[in-house]
């Protein structure tokens, strides 16, 4: 993989989109897509639409057989995915593909943790940062076991993205944002992945437990589906985080350019607010 500018990528070019949002007086929009779903090169016209459409930072699904923290839409889009072949390998040269063409996003790899273990901690981190990758979330890796990977991603510059749940208490909280950087992805509810008609109860209280113990960025994500969400979110919260609804929208499209197109017009109906909508 051909070498990518260190000093323009990692936890700081997250922080800086975190920061640019800030000074817009709106969240930061995090948009996720399984990558490959339908197939690489959507994937890769999706991305491009979404720095369009007022997406802040891309998350990029790794598609994995046993996707236990996601919901059905999520373990639908990993499974099309798969069936085209797409592996840990695929999603770096995607990544190297969308920096090739100038894409300038931060993108954090959404992964669980047997793709990386199987393809090598070490040289995952080293590739990830190559290819253009800013951070990566290890979706069920609990910290506790956060020296298998995390020394491996501060040396090649990798930034690390930890959840936190409305059952993660304050004995653990402290050890998670104390290795967490680039920013802190706080979960809206417990289970899985999935839209949602409203938000859970306590979850303006979690992000601010949180805040109390941290300077770094803190996005709520997980049930994400509306603008209204999205605004109430970004009351509270310095980013929002938007998976599974447009996910499913891909699914129902299918490989075709209008899904293309009416994803993307779904998302700018989510970020409208921050564009001028």
């Amino acid at each position: 993989m051909n070498e990518y500018n260190h000093n323009r990528c990692g936890p700081s070019r997250i922080h800086r989109a975190f920061a640019s949002a800030k000074e817009q007086h709106r969240p930061a929009f995090i948009a996720y897509v399984t990558c490959g779903d339908p197939t690489l090169d959507r994937t890769r016209q999706l991305a491009v639409a979404f720095a369009g459409a007022g997406v802040d930072i891309l998350e990029l699904g790794v598609p994995f057989t046993d996707p236990m923290a996601d919901g059905t839409a999520n373990q639908e889009a990993a499974l099309r995915a798969l069936a085209q072949g797409v592996t840990l390998r695929h999603v770096l040269r995607a990544t190297e593909g969308l920096r090739g063409e100038g894409f300038g996003l931060p993108i954090v790899l959404f992964t669980y943790y047997n793709p990386v273990f199987a393809y090598g901690v070490e040289k995952f981190a080293v590739d990830a940062v190559s290819a253009g990758a800013d951070g990566v979330l290890l979706v069920d890796v609990p910290v506790e076991e956060a020296q298998e990977f995390k020394p491996a991603f501060d040396g090649a510059g990798l930034g690390t993205i930890f959840l936190v749940a409305p059952t993660t208490d304050d004995r653990r909280l402290p050890h998670i944002l104390e290795l967490a950087n680039g920013f802190v992805y706080c979960v809206s509810r417990s289970g899985v992945t999935g839209e949602r008609n409203g938000l859970a109860s306590g979850i303006r209280e979690n992000v601010a437990r949180v805040r109390r113990l941290t300077q770094l960025p803190v996005a709520v994500g997980f049930g994400i589906s509306s603008r209204e969400q999205v605004s109430e979110i970004g009351q509270f919260a310095d980013g929002v985080v938007v998976g599974s609804a447009i996910v499913r929208r891909i699914g129902e499209g299918g490989d075709t350019d209008e899904m293309v197109r009416q994803v993307t017009e779904f998302v700018r109906t989510l970020t409208g607010q921050f564009i001028g909508g």
